[in-house]
């Protein structure tokens, strides 16, 4: 888009929230949110395709501006890598928590039909999970080991081991986003599937509630994490599928950008859920409780961080705008 298109499209935005800043207009915090979002926007556009231009020279002004208002007791610096923990990421995932959804929902369905196609067809296991591993688990069964695998390797190896394969996962259900959000659900249906199979073939030895406790110690995080940044993949994709006010490019630049700090966010979980694995799983004689407890607190943690913190920092942050036009 020409400089002139772009800033006659949206100089009235620009000016509407200029007047904001400056002259204490009452404004729905919606509104406010909306148009302070767009600036932002519009700022890291102006620095792709206008560097040194006029325009970016008023938009980095806007911004500083409402920065100051909002953070002026706030320094950068040594508490940026927090803050993007505890503010940047939280307030940029609530705007797609409907991505998260979908990736949600699939990962359900098709762990529904690994489960259901294990049922029906006897082969379908080893197909998914390999004949290895097939008959190797029903070995550890005979021994009245069923859960062995976990304890095969030394705990620090495993867990660095398990920590790199899964943020590699992650990466590639990240990066598969561009195939058109496709991939990245591809990425979803097979873990999805390979789940199902391997909870159904515990049930039919009779395991189930054994196969739980023990997997979803680490699962609840690992899994989740992997559905995240199969979300992570879809905002990619998104971005090329539906670009709205944006070119393509710049819509699909902003994409990946978004997409990455999705799957940054996941990196701690990963080497929570891999510390899990690696040294807790193991211990299958610890009793039910605290089995359930650590799934319990694992899965609140997961809830909160990317479901209930995002919707509370969102509304904070409409506090704040608001505040911007009766203390300027």
């Amino acid at each position: 888009m020409r400089e002139a298109a772009f800033v006659k499209q949206n100089k009235d935005k620009w000016l509407r929230f200029e007047s904001l800043l400056h002259n204490r207009e009452q404004i729905s915090p919606d509104e406010l949110s909306n148009l302070y979002m767009e600036v932002t926007d519009h700022l890291s556009y102006a620095q792709t395709f206008y560097p040194e231009s006029k325009t970016l020279e008023y938009l980095n002004y806007l911004s500083s501006q409402s920065h100051q208002l909002i953070y002026k007791t706030k320094r950068e610096s040594s508490k940026r890598f927090i803050s993007f923990f505890t503010e940047e990421f939280p307030l940029l995932f609530y705007s797609y928590q409907r991505q998260l959804l979908i990736a949600f929902l699939t990962f359900v369905l098709f762990s529904i039909i690994g489960a259901y196609s294990a049922a029906n067809d006897g082969t379908f296991v080893r197909s998914i999970l390999g004949d290895g591993y097939v008959n190797m688990t029903l070995e550890n069964i005979e021994n009245g080991d069923p859960m062995a695998v976990y304890k095969d390797s030394g705990e620090m190896g495993m867990f660095l081991g398990i920590t790199i394969n899964n943020i590699k996962v992650a990466f590639y259900a990240f990066i598969y986003g561009i195939l058109f959000s496709i991939g990245s659900l591809m990425i979803i249906m097979n873990n999805a599937v390979m789940l199902g199979s391997f909870q159904y073939f515990f049930y039919e030895q009779g395991l189930l509630w054994e196969s739980v406790r023990t997997i979803w110690i680490h699962g609840t995080i690992e899994i989740s994490v992997i559905i995240i940044a199969g979300c992570a993949g879809m905002v990619v994709g998104n971005s090329i599928l539906f670009p709205r006010t944006y070119t393509r490019l710049a819509s699909f630049k902003r994409g990946m950008k978004n997409g990455l700090k999705i799957v940054v966010s996941t990196v701690p979980f990963f080497i929570i859920a891999g510390f899990l694995e690696g040294f807790v799983t193991r211990h299958t004689e610890m009793p039910d409780w605290l089995a359930i407890l650590i799934i319990s607190s694992s899965l609140a943690l997961i809830l909160f961080y990317y479901v209930f913190y995002p919707r509370k920092i969102y509304k904070r942050k409409q506090k704040e705008l608001t505040l911007i036009t009766q203390n300027s």
